[in-house]
């Protein structure tokens, strides 16, 4: 089964997901920590699924947002949700690698995108894609499995499990399991790669600087020892690059 049809076949569950404590606490606070004012800005969410960062990002403030993504099942969800609560986004559907845009965008956002990638070859396509797509000066950013911190892991009062091989091995597949607050399960998969590889990759596309950035956590959640453990051993991080 590919990476596409493994999304499309837990579409509901993946969606019910975004409930979940982790998502707002730590994932979006993460990612809105590290755009900071997007007021005005054109945004490219790649591989957008149905669309949830691409609302995100013009709830903040981005002028112009376009979700890509090669499911049509899941654009056909991403553009029923605007539908029902307009607000301006517009999705496309065609792969990332080779995505060619009429203007170039001030911020890409890759939302577990680099974890599609099981060889070395495959994220520099990743990152060269997201590189084109921006103009001088723009940044891609995102959050990904953390790779700095590999292995199998039990996240499950948070709702996660991680399972791979320890110590996993370049193209090892790192597979989700993820508990909804209705205990119904789904699995996703991606894939490790070095943090060696990580940096390599971003540079050869031609990005000027690469970091990643420790999750963080809301505000109101803070002193809540319910986080400890997720904060301890993160099994996400956030990224984020010039070009």
């Amino acid at each position: 089964m590919s990476q596409i049809e493994d999304y499309e076949k837990v579409a509901d569950a993946y969606e019910e997901s975004m409930g979940l404590r982790f998502r707002d606490a730590v994932e979006q606070h993460t990612l809105l920590g590290i755009l900071g004012d997007v007021t005005g800005m054109k945004a490219v969410d790649m591989a957008c699924g149905d669309g949830f960062y691409a609302r995100l990002l013009k709830r903040a403030g981005a002028s112009e947002v376009t979700g890509i993504d090669v499911s049509a099942e899941m654009l056909r969800r991403a553009e029923e949700a605007e539908r029902r609560n307009p607000l301006g986004c517009k999705y496309r559907r065609a792969e990332v690698v080779g995505l060619r845009l009429e203007e170039p965008a001030d911020l890409v956002v890759g939302m577990y995108l680099l974890g599609y990638a099981r060889t070395g070859e495959q994220l520099r396509g990743f990152c060269q894609a997201c590189h084109d797509a921006l103009r001088p000066g723009g940044r891609f950013v995102g959050v990904n499995d953390d790779v700095r911190n590999p292995g199998s892991g039990d996240w499950k009062q948070y709702g996660l499990e991680r399972t791979c091989p320890t110590p996993p091995a370049e193209g090892d597949a790192v597979r989700y399991r993820i508990t909804n607050a209705d205990g119904r399960q789904f699995e996703l998969r991606n894939f490790y790669l070095s943090p060696d590889t990580y940096r390599n990759a971003f540079r050869e596309a031609g990005f000027s600087d690469f970091r990643w950035v420790d999750v963080s956590l809301q505000p109101s959640e803070r002193g809540n020892p319910f986080w400890d453990s997720f904060l301890k051993r993160s099994p996400i991080v956030g990224f984020a690059a010039t070009r």
